[in-house]
């Protein structure tokens, strides 16, 4: 696929970029986007079926995150016991660093669900339909995720407590 459409290296960054903050590890990420495209290659036999390419590598780069996920829990992946302490924990020298790192923890504490729609469309800039597409939920459920998620943030970054956030099925 690289080598016959160059459209594809453009989309790079971006998946590295979503799957970085999706796992927090920019070696977790370097593995997934490799596999998002090498699932995409494998796929990848009629071109001329794929209308939108972002979408089709974003959906892909999702449902690979979500199977890691699910064999994590699987096999009761732990992390060591310093493994947040050693992330979270280290001082900004600039406020801007410290308001950063006050996101990326509030972000964390979303839902999955409101963070990774927060993250398509917030931070990746992905229009509502190719999100819903991505995510493969109907765009209002995009709007009211992306809504929750946004709310969930202010409140967050106020310094309001996460009390009332819960998964909505």
């Amino acid at each position: 696929m690289a080598e016959t459409d160059p459209s594809v290296l453009e989309y790079i960054p971006s998946l590295r970029r979503y799957a970085r903050a999706l796992t927090g590890d920019p070696s977790d990420a370097d593995d997934l986007v490799q596999e998002c495209l090498s699932r995409a290659l494998a796929r990848c036999q009629k071109r001329a079926d794929i209308r939108n390419l972002r979408a089709y590598l974003f959906t892909i780069l999702h449902n690979a995150h979500v199977d890691r996920l699910n064999e994590r829990q699987r096999w009761s992946y732990s992390l060591a016991e310093d493994f947040f302490e050693t992330r979270l924990a280290r001082p900004a020298p600039q406020p801007d660093r410290l308001a950063l790192r006050d996101l990326a923890e509030a972000l964390e504490k979303l839902p999955e669900e409101q963070r990774q729609t927060v993250l398509l469309v917030g931070y990746e800039g992905m229009a509502y339909k190719d999100a819903a597409a991505v995510l493969d939920v109907p765009i209002g459920t995009v709007m009211s995720r992306l809504s929750r998620g946004r709310e969930a943030l202010r409140r967050m970054m106020n310094g309001a407590p996460m009390a009332n956030l819960r998964k909505v099925q």
